[in-house]
């Protein structure tokens, strides 16, 4: 490298340029030279395993030690910066009279000048002492408003830390927020450390601002959704006193639409004269099209394979159809099976929690019990009660032709009238660690053309528990029941009556092996009772561990007595982790209990097995 230097002007002397001039080409030079390795150590006398621990991984310095060579310039920075953040990280544990020291080959890195590097760098020292751990003498926050909860710890006589303090600030602000104000900040900071007493007092001001109302919302960003559907669908709350839910709720129902990628709302900085506020909607969309694929192996039911095509924005009203297809039964023990079906939701139809929907399938499944060819043709609306609670009501005609043990080539007519009812507190809905899950299905059904009338009732609980509350072991349970009322159970087409047995009910025994008895044949039953339990650990990060049980039991009875029918399996099983899709899952199943089925069963999947 070579460095050359001319005349300045403002600058006395020669001599004076001169130096100045060679003390830059040293600095250019060492600073993109590397230095030869180095060895770096952290001591912090009276500090907890703990402490140590937030240091170390804080400290630019050791970083810069994990990756080998580095030059000198750049380990003068990563010296200078670890005041700042070692420091930093000690108010945050609450330790307000620390002393730290960044030695480099002894010499206070705070007083090396850059234009007088050292040629090189052997050894970096870091020394830290915490001093004593502080505890608030004053802790006040006002004025606060109505119902706000200030931390535990920002009280008098508890350890104090930045980290409380500005948990402190965060909670008084979102307290007057969630009151209507929100422009409410941060005023007056009075914070002193009485080093003598390892005590600090902290006295803040807020500043609620005043209390706006909802103005309205601008729309922006690249969408090919007509702004006219993007407002019924947010519902959004013009004239209404701003709360952060509210607006919270706002982004859940566009996003919920699957439509786009992104919805960002934006307050805006400045109130109206009115005293309303402003929002800017931001959106981005998804790809209009998508293609999936999935499949499922079972050593019964052989392969299973699945194909659905979507279209998010079809008519530019944020209308998402989807069209699926599968095939079941490739290389089982049973005839193939066929679906095909569509569905078609329009969620800027009605108000902002309702959305209307079409739906049609033709089927055909060729079970060891029953074969039967099935259509349905309906429309209905689905209602959002809150994030959690969803309702689904529809009005259908459904027509099946079926062979089962109760006759041959029987038909079935019906108006139908689906209700379910959803309830998903699961912390996550792929691989839940804890929460409940409940829903609850009834068809009613009116025969015609010399079918019978009645009703199917279903339900579906589910619960999850992390002992310690750690995910590391997770304990699952399920209770499935069903029932059909009114119709005698040998005038009800068998997709309305229960079997027990497979990968949804019972693991280790056949698809839908248990029904009732019927001569020589096995008929579907009115009632069902399915119990499921699992244990479920980590063994790493993304590997986990399943042990199981399942038991299944049907009766001809409107509820399970103890003469029904009955079967069990248990298993282990393997789990692995692949993220948002929730884990591959691998079940080998055996029966414990009935005679429905022999031998070791497997069943591969994607996600939960419930």
């Amino acid at each position: 490298m070579r460095c050359e230097g001319g005349g300045v002007a403002g600058l006395p002397g020669r001599k004076r340029l001169r130096r100045l001039i060679g003390a830059g080409c040293l600095f250019l030079m060492l600073g993109g030279v590397p230095a030869a390795a180095f060895e770096a150590t952290l001591v912090a006398p009276g500090a907890s395993d703990e402490l140590k621990e937030r240091l170390s991984n804080a400290s630019a310095v050791l970083a810069a030690q994990s990756l080998g060579r580095v030059s000198v310039h750049e380990l003068l920075a990563a010296a200078r910066s670890d005041y700042r953040t070692l420091v930093q990280v000690l108010y945050d544990q609450g330790h307000f009279s620390p002393v730290v020291h960044v030695l480099l080959d002894g010499r206070e890195a705070a007083y090396v000048k850059p234009l007088d590097l050292p040629s090189s760098i052997n050894r970096i020292e870091i020394r830290v002492e915490p001093g004593p751990p502080f505890r608030f003498g004053q802790a006040r926050m006002a004025p606060l408003a109505p119902g706000t909860e200030l931390p535990e710890d920002f009280a008098p006589g508890r350890p104090a830390s930045t980290a409380v303090l500005e948990e402190a600030g965060i909670a008084g602000i979102r307290g007057w927020r969630f009151q209507g104000h929100p422009k409410a900040r941060l005023g007056r900071q009075r914070i002193v450390a009485h080093h003598s007493e390892a005590k600090l007092d902290a006295d803040i001001e807020l500043l609620p601002g005043p209390q706006l109302r909802f103005g309205q919302m601008h729309v922006g960003g690249q969408t090919a959704v007509r702004e006219g559907s993007i407002r019924r669908i947010a519902g959004f709350p013009t004239g209404e006193i701003y709360h952060p839910d509210t607006v919270q709720k706002v982004g859940t129902r566009l996003r919920r639409t699957g439509t786009f990628s992104s919805v960002t709302l934006r307050e805006r900085d400045a109130p109206n004269p009115d005293g309303s506020l402003d929002f800017d909607a931001e959106f981005q969309d998804l790809p209009p099209r998508r293609i999936s694929f999935g499949g499922s192996l079972s050593s019964r039911t052989g392969l299973e394979l699945s194909v659905s095509w979507m279209h998010r924005n079809l008519w530019h009203g944020a209308e998402r159809l989807q069209l699926d297809a599968r095939i079941r039964n490739i290389g089982g023990q049973e005839d193939l099976e066929g679906r095909i079906g569509f569905r078609l939701e329009r969620p800027d139809r009605f108000g902002p929690d309702d959305s209307q929907f079409y739906t049609g399938e033709l089927e055909t499944r060729d079970r060891t019990n029953y074969q039967v060819q099935r259509g349905v043709l309906g429309v209905g609306v689905r209602r959002y009660f809150s994030d959690r609670v969803r309702g689904d009501a529809s009005i259908g005609l459904a027509y099946s032709n079926s062979d089962d043990a109760y006759g041959s080539n029987r038909k079935f007519r019906y108006l139908v009238f689906p209700i379910r009812m959803e309830w998903d507190r699961r912390d996550n809905k792929v691989s839940a660690s804890g929460g409940t899950y409940l829903a609850g299905g009834l068809i009613p059904f009116i025969g015609f053309s010399g079918s019978d009338s009645g009703g199917q009732v279903t339900a579906d609980a589910r619960a999850y528990l992390s002992p310690g509350g750690s995910d590391r072991f997770v304990l699952a349970g399920r209770v499935q029941l069903g029932s059909v009322l009114g119709a005698p159970v040998r005038n009800v087409t068998p997709e309305l009556l229960f079997f027990s047995g497979g990968a949804g009910t019972v693991r280790g025994q056949p698809y839908e092996s248990l029904g009732l008895p019927v001569g020589t044949a096995v008929g579907g039953g009115r009632s069902f009772l399915g119990l499921s339990a699992e244990l479920r650990a980590k063994v790493t990060e993304k590997i986990s561990v399943v042990g199981f049980y399942d038991s299944g039991a049907v009766d001809d009875k409107v509820f399970v007595t103890s003469l029904a029918e009955r079967h069990s399996g248990a298993g282990l099983g393997l789990r692995y982790d692949v993220g948002g899709l929730g884990p591959v899952r691998l079940d080998l199943a055996w029966p414990v209990g009935g005679t429905t089925g022999k031998g070791v069963q497997f069943y591969l999947g994607i996600g939960q097995a419930f």
